[in-house]
């Protein structure tokens, strides 16, 4: 039947279609076969779904065929990467805590290798997985892709880790009263992946996204449960 009408509008329809979907139709017949693998469709996938790996190659891709292939092998590499970082924040997690510079350079992995939105939610968004792991993820969503709290917060939920909690400590150094500096000061929160994807004031985020600066001694996440060191059992080490 999808043989009987115009080209246009057969591509137009099957363009609508999710990657597995139209992996399944071109299995189909042979015409299924020659539309599902049109190079127009597999561009526009790519592109929706790697906007800014699209934006910095979009000069070398007017001439480029073979898109389908291009988009398979990027979902591999990413698939590879994610896993990689996954290990990276497993290792730098002791008991279930990880210092804010292993955490930012988790993230930095995924700003360098230009994630979507759609990978985070396939490769992090996992209940099974360290929820540092998720906690990252949703720090990439929310400062480098720019989503929007009420989209990200109903992914979580789809994704079942909307309401796992993390806690984040953080040390900043005595304030100076009458010539003598104070004990360093300790503050913590506890917050789910859903809190933090929808919270005001940005509080945590901006804690999270500073990491070790001026005032700040010490940040650090941990799943809730854990009980971390005193940071001042850790400075006489």
């Amino acid at each position: 039947m999808m043989n009987c009408l115009p080209e246009d509008v057969a591509i137009k329809i099957v363009s609508l279609l999710h990657v597995r979907d139209l992996c399944s139709l071109s299995c189909c017949s042979t015409f299924s076969r020659q539309l599902c693998f049109s190079d127009s469709i597999w561009e526009s996938l790519f592109t929706n779904r790697w906007p800014l790996f699209s934006s910095s190659t979009s000069n070398d891709s007017s001439n480029f065929k073979n898109w389908r292939k291009l988009y398979l092998k990027r979902h591999i590499e990413l698939g590879v990467r994610a896993r990689s970082v996954e290990k990276f924040v497993e290792a730098s997690s002791r008991s279930e805590s990880l210092e804010v510079r292993d955490y930012l350079s988790a993230v930095e992995s995924l700003i360098s290798a230009k994630f979507g939105f759609e990978d985070v939610q396939k490769f992090l968004f996992n209940p099974k997985m360290n929820v540092l792991f998720n906690l990252v993820g949703v720090h990439y969503c929310l400062t480098c892709l720019g989503t929007q709290g009420g989209n990200l917060i109903e992914v979580l939920r789809a994704c079942q880790i909307s309401d796992r909690h993390v806690c984040v400590k953080w040390w900043k150094v005595g304030r100076w009263f009458y010539g003598y500096r104070m004990r360093d000061e300790s503050h913590s929160r506890f917050v789910s992946l859903a809190d933090l994807a929808t919270e005001d004031d940005d509080n945590i985020l901006g804690v999270l996204t500073r990491g070790t600066v001026h005032e700040v001694l010490r940040v650090q996440i941990s799943a809730v449960g854990h009980t971390s060191t005193p940071w001042y059992c850790q400075r006489q080490e």
